[in-house]
């Protein structure tokens, strides 16, 4: 059975859902969605300034995925969604465009609880209602159908903004939301302080964003409508093609309080549905050397995998599983 995801939250979840997705799809505003009126122009920001990260030169590697049937689940993401069946190390893995998903056989289902830093990654569609239509003819099970929630959205026309939620083999969420590509898109986090763990990626791999500053709102903010959960502070950074968008914790534990019984604090991500996000460097060696130096937690030294693979693994903000990999294994070709 799914973990609890009760149908009266949805429509807060929807909200900050789009909020969310809005923040990194710069150029979706141009794209009517389903053949609606385009929505209003908004002003471009400046881009922030450059980063001096710790990290020189790591880019987006994978998310990876717990599952009994790691063929069948390459086969899944490559019908539901702009994705091909791969491989990777010798393993069934999907490539996304510029990066993997990756798949840990395990011997029972992993625990899709949203009580980690990882709530769920999503994909865009340039035309929701006709992704949402051929979604139906492929028999997809949704966690939530086509919903327009534009009207809930301060600043949006109707028939604006659309998502959908897919449900997955391993009773996880896909989102399609409107966007101007249909391309592996992001990943939805939580976190206890989401504008702190925003500025250590940033700092820590240049992921690109805006740092904090001592102005930076850090005041709780909350979704509109009856459910009123808490959707800020909030931080949206883009690690290359993918938006991180990292909501506050307290979303979580309202929206999915059964997820929360007997639960205290945020769990580890390792072991669960979504088991960890991958970052590949140049040199792992000087990248523990200067993360030891950092005090962030190492939690599995260097190990060779063979000739053109080298792993470690750290605990990133809010116990995020982080699998550091010196990958010179091959790819297919970047979309």
């Amino acid at each position: 059975m799914m973990a609890s995801r009760p149908l009266k939250s949805m429509l807060a979840f929807a909200a900050s859902a789009a909020i969310g997705a809005t923040l990194t799809l710069s150029a979706w505003a141009q794209t009517p969605a389903g053949g609606g009126a385009a929505p209003t122009p908004r002003p471009v920001q400046p881009a922030p300034p450059p980063i001096d990260a710790l990290i020189k030169d790591a880019h987006w590697h994978d998310v990876t995925i717990n599952t009994v049937d790691p063929q069948g689940a390459v086969d899944f993401y490559a019908k539901h969604f702009k994705a091909r069946a791969a491989t990777w190390n010798g393993r069934p893995a999907v490539w996304t465009q510029k990066s993997w998903l990756l798949f840990n056989k395990v011997s029972k289902p992993a625990s899709p609880a949203f009580n980690t830093a990882i709530w769920h990654i999503g994909w865009g569609a340039p035309d929701p209602k006709a992704a949402y239509a051929h979604q139906l003819s492929i028999g997809t099970t949704f966690a939530q159908p086509l919903t327009d929630i534009s009207t809930g959205l301060s600043g949006f026309r109707p028939d604006q903004f659309y998502y959908m939620y897919v449900a997955t083999p391993e009773h996880t969420m896909v989102e399609l939301n409107t966007a101007n590509h249909d391309n592996f898109g992001h990943i939805h986090m939580f976190s206890l302080d989401p504008v702190a763990a925003g500025d250590w990626y940033m700092k820590t791999f240049g992921v690109r964003g805006r740092l904090s500053t001592p102005q930076t709102n850090r005041e709780p903010r909350f979704s509109i409508g009856p459910e009123h959960v808490q959707v800020g502070p909030s931080s949206s950074i883009n690690f290359d093609n993918v938006n991180m968008i990292i909501y506050p914790v307290q979303y979580a534990t309202k929206s999915y309080a059964g997820d929360w019984t007997n639960v205290k604090t945020m769990q580890t991500t390792r072991g669960k549905a979504f088991d960890h996000i991958g970052v590949s460097v140049p040199d792992l060696d000087l990248a523990l050397r200067l993360l030891r130096g950092q005090g962030t937690r190492v939690t599995e030294g260097v190990r060779r995998v063979n000739s053109k693979l080298r792993t470690a693994w750290i605990e990133g903000p809010d116990h995020m599983a982080i699998e550091l990999l010196e990958d010179r294994t091959d790819h297919p070709p970047l979309e």
